[in-house]
């Protein structure tokens, strides 16, 4: 059904158009032609600052919500030492030293498991050649030697592994510089950056500025804590099917899976999957494997990935529905990759505040109320 407001609307907007096409008319060139230079100068300023902030944007994005979402505990720890900069540096310490010793160990097992397969070549392919035997299709194939070639390289792939971890590193280290400090800023001057903010946007857009608030902070919000706790659990399960099969570096491989279940294509199938060839060749456990491989695919991959994660971002956002956050996240990891975690959901984000503003009826009359207050303002020459 129509809605029987709009037709006394339309005049009312036609005549607000009226009006600002007349003061655009009143401008000198000078005028124009300054903002036609200040326009330019600040797309070009932009771009080349996006251009130079590209690889650590994310970061920087992280770094803000965690700083906004551990500044409750560093209010606390300030309220009681007295010493603000202090208490923030112990929050980020408090929130990062886990990780890193759960990171250290994870990789001195991976380190241990490559080492041993370096040693133990050909027992390995023997066991792996064995297994082949027992395929109908593939019994009478003598697949040693490719076994062999392909474990001597993906070994040599383990060995080199520290090297390509130090060359990474670089990139690892100026992503993580500007996540601790724009952390660190937001625990300490959160408050003076919500003031300079909201002080540099004119009141004509005060509903765009309420509304994109409202939407970025909701999904970004609900992106990042659906995220962390599917992956969490995710790797739960992953950890519990390995322990319960006695799969070896259960819990290593239960990091493995959190890691890499952030990143696009690859997912914790990328440690069920070859755990389940490794039950089948060398244990023989063919149940266990099938039940690892049907448990990781309904549960983790298609439960949680595709369902869960989107329930509980768009329920925790307050903004969008399942079925944009579901679009949201799944084309912005594939368009962006790890970034697109982040950027999908903000992106259909600001789209909605946008359109939520444009449709609303008060931002007409903001307009309105702000053209009259200006109408009698001269207009400056240069």
């Amino acid at each position: 059904m129509a809605d029987p407001i709009t037709p006394a609307i339309i005049p009312e907007r036609r005549r607000i158009e009226r009006r600002v096409s007349a003061r655009l008319g009143d401008l000198t060139l000078p005028e124009v032609r300054r903002i036609l230079v200040t326009t330019l100068l600040s797309v070009i300023v932009l771009a080349l600052f996006f251009w130079m902030v590209r690889t650590v944007v994310v970061a920087a994005i992280l770094g803000l919500i965690i700083g906004f979402y551990i500044r409750p505990l560093h209010l606390r720890l300030a309220a009681r030492i007295r010493k603000p900069t202090l208490s923030a540096i112990l929050t980020l310490i408090m929130v990062i030293l886990p990780i890193l010793g759960v990171l250290a160990f994870s990789y001195s097992e991976l380190s241990d498991v490559v080492t041993y397969v370096a040693s133990h070549q050909r027992e390995i392919s023997a066991k792996v050649d064995a297994a082949l035997q027992r395929i109908p299709f593939l019994a009478d194939a003598k697949a040693a030697t490719a076994i062999v070639g392909f474990i001597a390289s993906a070994t040599a792939y383990g060995t080199r592994l520290p090297g390509i971890l130090r060359t990474a590193l670089a990139g690892f280290g100026i992503s993580a510089t500007i996540f601790l400090f724009t952390a660190f800023y937001i625990l300490l001057e959160a408050d003076k950056v919500g003031v300079y903010v909201a002080s540099k946007i004119p009141p004509r857009y005060e509903e765009l500025r309420r509304a994109l608030d409202t939407n970025v902070r909701g999904v970004l919000y609900g992106a990042i804590y659906s995220t962390l706790l599917t992956q969490t659990l995710k790797s739960l399960i992953i950890l519990g099917m390995n322990l319960v099969f006695g799969v070896p570096l259960a819990g290593a491989l239960a990091v493995v899976s959190f890691i890499i279940g952030f990143f696009p294509i690859v997912g914790s199938w990328s440690v069920y999957i070859p755990v389940a060839i490794w039950l089948v060749i060398f244990r023989d456990a063919v149940t266990s494997a099938i039940l690892m491989v049907v448990i990781g695919t309904l549960v983790n991959t298609v439960f949680i990935s595709m369902y869960l994660r989107p329930k509980i971002a768009a329920e925790r956002s307050g903004v969008l529905n399942f079925y944009w956050m579901f679009v949201a996240l799944i084309t912005g990891v594939y368009t962006f990759g790890l970034a697109g975690i982040l950027i999908g959901p903000i992106l259909i984000g600001l789209l909605k505040a946008i359109v939520d503003t444009v449709t609303a009826r008060g931002s007409w009359q903001i307009l309105e109320l702000d053209d009259d207050d200006d109408a009698g303002a001269p207009v400056r020459t240069a």
